[in-house]
Order: C-alpha cells, then structure tokens, then sequence
C-alpha cells in the first residue's frame, strides 16, 4: 500500500458483509424511487453495481473509468486532469434519473469529478469517509479518515493454523 503513511488502522471486508451492506444500499435505494439505469465507477464500484442492479431489477449499466489511487492500468483515451487519470467516460447527458455507484468514497477527489460529469445523478456508495462524505447522496456505512478498506476481491483468504498447533502463547497481561 503505497499510500501507508495516511492510515494508522485498517479493515476487511468480507464477501457476506459486503454483500449485506450492497442489499441495505438497494433498499434504500428503492425507496427514493425508480431508476433509468446505473452508472458504475470503475473498478471499485462494478461489484457494488452488480448487486445494486440484481436487486433493483435495473438493467441498463454504463461505466465511468477514472483513477485516483496512482497507476491507472491500460489503454483507452487517458487525459489527466488535477490528478485523476479519466480512462474512458462515455455516458453523456447530465445523469438525471441515473444511480452512480461507487464502493468507497474515500477523499472525495474522484467523487468531485465524477458530480462536475453527471451533476443530476444520485451518488451512492456502500461505504464513504469524511472527507469525501459530502459528495455523496446515500452511503451505508461511515467510516474515519485514517482507515484504509481492504475489500474481498483485495485479499487472500488462507487457512491459518489455531494458536496451540503454532507454538504461540496469547497471553492477557496487562
């Protein structure tokens, strides 16, 4: 993690609870009406979208391909702009009637972009920090500033031998 030094604690995410928290988002979702279609940021928000778009029956999923995190991977039509390298934008309009799902919204500097792109759309996420909170319309969970998110597709469940069978003593001494 390259950006370690603004993180003092960290979390995982896992699948069932991810999944549990994208079906919360939904509800909430549903309830503010219905929708034209889903416009994903990628790649955070394309499971998230998935999962919004099964529960909500919506079919029509466009995408929105930008970076914030450094490299941006392969190809497409690159411009950057103030630090955002946007891969590929091709939904047009002012995204009124359209959902924009994200995963997280962490600093809210591709959030900023992506609101100037479709200022009508309704920006949710599963899960958002302070500061890029209030670029979001609905989010499910908050989170600090200083907690880097790993989610499932970031980690590698592995079996991990019980403490007894390692050698490791867990002792509760103050």
């Amino acid at each position: 993690m390259s950006t370690a030094s603004r993180y003092d604690d960290e979390i995982v995410i896992s699948w069932p609870e991810l999944h549990r928290d994208a079906r919360f988002l939904s509800q909430e979702l549903h309830h503010l009406g219905t929708w034209k279609g889903i416009v994903a940021i990628t790649r955070g928000g394309l499971v998230p979208a998935a999962l919004v778009a099964r529960e909500l029956e919506i079919r029509l999923i466009d995408t929105v391909c930008i970076s914030s995190y450094g490299a941006a991977g392969g190809g497409g039509a690159e411009q950057e702009q103030s630090g955002l390298k946007v891969l590929k934008g091709s939904v047009s309009g002012d995204g009124e009637g359209f959902l924009l799902i994200d995963d997280l919204v962490d600093t809210g500097r591709t959030a900023q972009h992506v609101r100037q792109m479709l200022p009508k759309a309704h920006f949710a996420t599963i899960y958002a920090k302070p500061a890029g909170r209030p670029f979001v319309d609905t989010c499910v969970k908050e989170f600090k500033q200083n907690k880097w998110i790993f989610f499932p597709w970031d980690i590698d469940y592995r079996f991990s031998k019980p403490i007894r069978d390692s050698g490791r003593v867990a002792s509760a001494k103050s």
